[in-house]
């Protein structure tokens, strides 16, 4: 491997730890800053959790970032079934992207089974479905085992949107 292939495989990977360190003071910063009122049934708080995963985004940051500084930079995937020469597809991660886009924008005035349907089916579609119809009814049925899913498995109300008054 050249120099140059080193130094940026080097600079790549270091971006990443950093990132990954950023992402895990925000949850920490965030965990922090959580309202919580404790009963003497708790065991652990709801702050347990994203203090766990905060710390864990640190230290393997910092784990990640000592790796690399000492030259043990990750291998280059060889895929058995990807060719790595050929460029990225454009044609499928920009619509996927705006599918995704689309679903944040819109899940809490068309709720999440609209949502859900919409981001199921269309990154199906992205993705190659062409059978449109049993890929809709099953967006569907996936977006609404989720909506009840989470209600009534979980208690956790998914926003219903304009099917407020049906669901």
């Amino acid at each position: 491997m050249s120099e140059v292939t080193t130094a940026k495989k080097k600079r790549v990977e270091l971006l990443f730890a950093a990132f990954l360190l950023l992402v895990g003071l925000i949850v920490l910063v965030d965990a922090s800053q959580l309202q919580v009122t404790y009963s003497q049934s708790d065991v652990i708080g709801p702050k347990t959790v994203p203090y766990i995963v905060g710390a864990i985004l640190v230290f393997s940051a910092i784990g990640l970032a000592i790796t690399v500084l000492r030259g043990n930079l990750a291998e280059g995937e060889e895929g058995e079934d990807v060719d790595l020469n050929q460029p990225t597809d454009w044609k499928v991660i920009v619509p996927l992207l705006g599918v995704f886009v689309v679903t944040i924008l819109i899940v809490n005035w068309a709720g999440w089974v609209i949502a859900g349907t919409l981001l199921f089916f269309g990154t199906a579609v992205c993705l190659g479905s062409r059978r449109w119809v049993l890929t809709f009814v099953i967006a569907l049925a996936i977006s609404l085992a989720t909506f009840y899913g989470f209600y009534l498995g979980l208690g956790i109300k998914l926003p219903a949107g304009i099917l407020s008054g049906v669901l």
